[in-house]
């Protein structure tokens, strides 16, 4: 199999909002109407960006909110949304303004792809529900976002992340049912923006074979639990259960101390274990701990663990890294988030690129992770200011200059 192309743009020195780089991802002349905000909705349609997807962000006329989320050199292009707003062309519309509206409705027929993530009560008030988006556009793929499954009593809830991880049961496992605690990463939003972007290319696969597009609805909630039901579930798989949730190697492992930092060893197999008490000078444990038997090592995994977290700590990480890869046992020392971007896998394969922003300056992404061997996804045009391409995306739709001009000065539109 050939190696795949990698991306091109992350060699370049810059880019300029008059000349972004052509598509070449697999999803090239697919265009998208993106109605979503925060993290959740952008991190889904960024990624049909990355694969080559024409985006078009609508944002209100204050923005999405999360142009001010995290540091910032100027207001409005803050971090977070420089990391998930990339190959998107920014549209600022008052949507509850007549004229708003009216632009709206004339850029629905235009696109494949609406991607929300309102609450869809709150898409009906606006007038762009499901029914009459697919009134005008029979073949649109209308994806919606939810916190909770229309069909349940939660539908009309509001939802973010930590509300999702506290409703999941996903607090729980990580901490206890007595002290739960939040992963420090919005888990929730981006694995459903993962999970949006599937749903999206599974609906646009069936469009090509009826002709006709679909409402797709990704609740978070669910989405989560389903993520969770997988090593959590554990004795409750059964009906009636035979055990308690969770899967007990899960919770054994743990980080190793070493003589000068932290590792993590994961011997997985039964070779695995045997090569590293072998190699470690502790043969007698192979036997002892049973770890020929994957049925009596996983039974007394915590014991195991704690033998290979004692012996962890005979070696620096240097030397176990030595010994680890001659016998081809699972691990790694760990990287400190101030030096990610400085590890050396990361550096070899250009994960963040450098890349100056025409008003920004030099900032750095993390570019496209999926490669495609004959359609690589790029990066060709970095995250908009606020209604960057409005005037560039009315003029697609036929609207004149003295009509753009005047939406502005009505405040139904905004340039920056």
């Amino acid at each position: 199999m050939p190696n795949p192309t990698p991306q091109s743009t992350v060699k370049r020195a810059s880019m300029t909002e008059t000349s972004p780089l052509p598509a070449t991802g697999p999803l090239k002349g697919l265009r998208v109407l993106d109605l979503t905000a925060v993290v959740l909705g952008p991190f889904a349609t960024q990624t049909l960006g990355d694969w080559g997807a024409d985006v078009i962000k609508v944002e209100a006329l204050h923005g999405d909110t999360v142009r001010n989320s995290g540091v910032f050199r100027h207001r409005g292009m803050a971090s977070v949304f420089l990391q998930i707003n990339r190959n998107k062309r920014s549209v600022a519309l008052d949507l509850k303004s007549d004229a708003g509206k009216a632009a709206l409705l004339r850029l629905i027929p235009t696109v494949d792809v609406l991607v929300s993530n309102i609450r869809p009560a709150g898409m009906t008030r606006l007038g762009f529900g499901y029914e009459t988006c697919r009134a005008l556009n029979p073949r649109l793929i209308y994806a919606v976002a939810t916190g909770f499954g229309q069909d349940g009593p939660w539908r009309a809830r509001p939802a973010f992340d930590e509300i999702i991880q506290a409703a999941s049961g996903f607090a729980s496992a990580m901490g206890s049912d007595d002290e739960p605690q939040f992963v420090p990463s919005l888990l929730a939003d981006k694995l459903t923006g993962m999970a949006v972007v599937s749903a999206i290319c599974a609906a646009l696969y069936q469009r090509e074979r009826s002709g006709v597009g679909q409402l797709v609805e990704v609740p978070m909630l669910e989405t989560l639990a389903a993520f969770n039901a997988v090593d959590m579930m554990g004795g409750m798989s059964f009906e009636p259960a035979i055990g308690p949730p969770g899967y007990k190697r899960m919770r054994e492992r743990k980080p190793a101390r070493t003589k000068d930092g932290w590792m993590t060893m994961l011997p997985y197999s039964a070779a695995n274990w045997c090569a590293f008490f072998e190699a470690a000078g502790r043969p007698e444990l192979i036997e002892a701990l049973s770890v020929n038997d994957p049925v009596k090592r996983n039974q007394n995994i915590d014991v195991v663990y704690a033998h290979m977290r004692e012996i962890a700590l005979t070696k620096t990480n240097a030397e176990w890294v030595e010994l680890l890869l001659r016998i081809d046992v699972p691990h790694t020392v760990f990287t400190k988030m101030t030096e990610v971007t400085a590890q050396p896998h990361m550096q070899a394969v250009e994960m963040f690129p450098r890349i100056d922003h025409p008003s920004e300056g030099p900032i750095r992404v993390a570019k496209p992770a999926t490669r495609f061997a004959d359609t690589p996804a790029n990066i060709r045009s970095l995250p908009p200011r606020l209604g960057e391409h409005t005037a560039e995306v009315l003029a697609e739709l036929g609207f004149s200059a003295d009509e753009i001009a005047a939406m502005v000065a009505g405040k139904a539109a905004a340039v920056p």
